[in-house]
This record gives structure tokens, C-alpha cells and sequence, in this order.
């Protein structure tokens, strides 16, 4: 009877604690909670109990709920999760909960403490998902008017860049014209390094361009390189020291995987990288089939400024307006100017920001006539050069030709003075 007397008392405290928490009065909602409501059932309990038995009851039940309650708490320092945006007692308040709500169903279709864990973790992940495509989504838009410049239109939107008219896409969107000038070795050798110079001259400290606000900005520049097959840029690894100096920080990528010998850098400021130097390593015939020694035509592109036309074919702020028909200007209304036409037939031509209105109400215009100022004040320009993939065998062989060449010619000279000697001799 002694042996089984404990074993019967506690099992008899497990129920009586199963009964408390399926009673009302047994309601979790967080550590302190359970601190507190923990006396209470002991006194509504011990209230009708008379007796030994009733005392022991009494004391089971304190037992149990501060078993219980001392078990959920070393659980939830154990195993709790961490939810983003919580404090800790909405945290416990949560779990406890639904703790809580599997006591009063006694276990019947209610998840196991495991899986309100299980579930609880699943919340967490799911919200830090979330927080992370919310702020990701945020800096994609943030950065959206700065990215989409001058080399990501035309890699979106043409797999090659050089039409077949040689006109790079570029003077699509970039209508006006100015020049830039491109230095590069006549001749180089296989698997070499060199620098080619590619420099869009303008006055950069005093010039400003519209941004597309309306406000005046610095200008900024870009340039694209088309190199003969199996030209690409130089690995970074391979880079002298000097080279990486004059490039001044300025990064060059491949148009696209299929075209890594076609290369665009920008938009980067105009006052710093006016020459922008380009890294070329020149292929190997040796290791690679499709590259023969001779030469090679290179094509490159430089542009300052922002565009007249969007790739969407609308135009941009960076451009000067005309009169949409013949008439008279009969209102301006902001960047709005109503002109009426002899017919009495009024139309609306909306300029954007940027340009400046020339004319007043009450003046006589035609048809495609300025009423704007021209903002524009960059420019494209392509220019075409050559270079030589040199062999050095045909060094060897073409210094070979030129000594034998000097030698031919010097024993002719010797063998014509030695016959004139001849000559004389004898008296010719």
C-alpha cells in the first residue's frame, strides 16, 4: 500500500488538474496570468472541501496547475518563436492561447503543443518573407528612375545593338548628333592588354541638361564598344596597376552573354569620366578557332544626355515643342498653349517641363513653328576604327624579307662600284 500510494496521488492531481483546465475558471493567458490565477482556483476550491480529503485535494490542485504552469515555461523559453513585430508577452499571449484552447476541447481535433509550435514558426518565416519582399520591392522602386538610363534601354529591347545599316540603336532614342573621338593601337599581339580611349567632349561644369522633373541636373555620359569576334573585356585579375588608375573607377559590362565582345559602361558623371578608358584583352588564334590574325573593325558609340524619345516611342521632357497648326495663340495655361485656328477650331499643345514658352497670347504662329526653347544640350556620336591582330611570325618573316632585301641591294652597290674600278683600270 505504501509502494502504490504516491503513484495513486499523483495520478490522482493529474486529473484533478486535466478537470481545472478544462473548467472556466481555468482560462491561460501568459506567465503572469497563470501566476495569479493559480490562487484563486485553490481558494474556489478549497472553499467546499471539508476534511483530510478535502485538504489534499486542495494541495493536489495547487500542485498540478504550478507543475503545468512551470512545465509551458521552460517549453516556451525552449522552443517559442521569435515573432517580427511582437513584444514578448503578445508573443506568450499567443501560444498560451492556443494551448489553451486544446485543454478545452480535452484533446479532441486540437493541435499537439508541437504543432502550435510547428504553426507558430510557419507564422514567422511567412512575415519575414514578407518584411523582405516589402523592402526589396521598395529599393527596386526607389531606384527605377536611376537605373533605367542610356545602355538598359537598348538591352532590353534589341539583342544586338548595331543594326545592319551600321547605325547603332542608341541614335533611336538619342536624336541629336555630336562627335567623339576614339584612340586605339594600330596593332597589338595575341592574348595582350591595352587601353583604348574613348572621350565625349563637352562643357560639362557649365552645361545642364532637364531632368524629368523640369529641374536643371549635370549632364551625364555613356559609351558602347563593338568589338570583332572574340575580343571581350580584360578580367580584372589581369589588370595592371597604371590602367587601373587611369580608369578611375569606371566599370565597364557585356551587352549580354551572347555578345561578350560588345560593351557599354554608364550613365557615370560627365565632369569626371570625359575620357572613359576601356580594357580590351585581344584574343589568341592559337587557342581559339574562329579568330585569324589581320585586321579587325571596331565600332563605338558615345552619348551625353538624356534622350528625345522613350522606347515606347513618347517623347521626353528634353525636347523642344512646336505649334500642333496654324493660328493664333488664344491661351497658356501653364505648360498648356491653346491655339485657335482660322476656322475657329481651337487646339491644345502640352509641353512638358524643361523648355521654356517663347510665345505670348495673341501671337500669329504656323503649323511645326518652335513655341519652345530647345533644353537639349547633349548629344549621340558613333565612330568606326581599325587594329591589327599581329602575329609575330609574320614580324619574324617580314624582318627577314627587309635584311635579305638590304643585302641584295648592298652587293649590288658594291659589286657596281667594283666594276667601275675595273673599268678604270684598263682604261675604259
Amino acid at each position: 500500500l505504501k509502494r502504490w500510494a504516491p503513484s495513486v496521488c499523483h495520478s490522482h492531481s493529474q486529473r484533478h488538474a486535466m478537470d481545472l483546465a478544462a473548467s472556466s475558471a481555468f482560462t491561460v493567458l501568459s506567465p503572469v496570468t497563470v501566476a495569479t490565477t493559480a490562487p484563486q482556483v485553490a481558494r474556489s476550491h478549497a472553499a467546499p472541501a471539508t476534511g483530510a480529503t478535502g485538504a489534499v485535494g486542495t494541495a493536489a490542485a495547487v500542485a498540478a496547475v504550478a507543475t503545468v504552469s512551470g512545465a509551458r515555461k521552460t517549453r516556451r523559453a525552449r522552443r517559442a518563436p521569435v515573432m517580427v513585430g511582437c513584444s514578448m508577452e503578445e508573443q506568450t499571449y499567443y501560444r498560451d492561447h492556443l494551448v489553451a484552447c486544446r485543454a478545452q476541447l480535452n484533446g479532441v481535433d486540437a493541435p499537439t503543443p508541437e504543432e502550435t509550435d510547428k504553426h507558430m514558426e510557419g507564422i514567422q518565416a511567412f512575415a519575414k518573407q514578407a518584411l523582405a519582399g516589402a523592402s526589396a520591392a521598395m529599393l527596386f522602386t526607389s531606384s527605377m528612375e536611376a537605373a533605367v538610363a542610356y545602355p538598359i534601354f537598348a538591352q532590353q529591347n534589341y539583342a544586338n545593338p548595331r543594326e545592319y545599316t551600321g547605325k547603332i540603336v542608341c541614335a533611336n532614342c538619342h536624336l541629336a548628333s555630336k562627335s567623339i573621338e576614339v584612340r586605339l593601337p594600330q596593332a597589338v599581339l595575341p592574348d595582350t592588354i591595352f587601353k583604348m580611349e574613348v572621350e565625349v567632349p563637352a562643357k560639362y561644369a557649365k552645361r545642364r541638361q532637364p531632368l524629368a522633373d523640369g529641374s536643371k541636373g549635370p549632364m551625364n555620359i555613356g559609351a558602347i564598344a563593338v568589338m570583332p569576334e572574340g575580343w571581350k573585356l580584360a578580367p580584372k585579375d589581369r589588370l595592371p596597376k597604371p590602367l587601373k588608375k587611369e580608369m578611375k573607377g569606371l566599370a565597364w559590362a557585356p551587352y549580354s552573354k551572347e555578345y561578350p565582345n560588345i560593351v557599354v559602361a554608364g550613365p557615370v558623371p560627365g565632369e569626371t569620366y570625359e575620357k572613359m578608358v576601356l580594357p580590351v584583352l585581344s584574343p589568341d588564334p592559337n587557342t581559339n578557332d574562329k579568330v585569324i590574325f589581320g585586321k579587325g573593325i571596331f565600332y563605338f558609340g558615345g552619348n551625353r544626355g538624356r534622350g528625345q524619345v522613350y522606347p515606347e516611342g513618347n517623347q521626353s521632357n528634353n525636347n523642344q515643342f512646336n505649334a500642333a497648326a496654324t493660328g493664333t495663340i488664344s491661351a497658356i495655361d501653364g505648360l498648356k498653349v491653346s491655339i485657335t485656328t482660322p476656322s475657329g477650331e481651337v487646339k491644345t499643345q502640352e509641353c512638358l517641363a524643361g523648355a521654356d514658352i517663347v510665345v505670348q497670347v495673341g501671337d500669329e504662329v504656323t503649323k511645326d513653328e518652335p513655341i519652345t526653347t530647345n533644353p537639349n544640350v547633349g548629344g549621340f556620336g558613333q565612330e568606326e576604327k581599325e587594329c591589327i591582330l599581329q602575329d609575330m611570325n609574320r614580324v619574324y618573316a617580314f624582318c627577314a624579307f627587309a635584311f635579305s632585301c638590304f643585302i641584295a641591294q648592298l652587293s649590288f652597290v658594291l659589286k657596281k662600284k667594283q666594276f667601275e674600278k675595273v673599268q678604270l683600270a684598263e682604261g675604259f
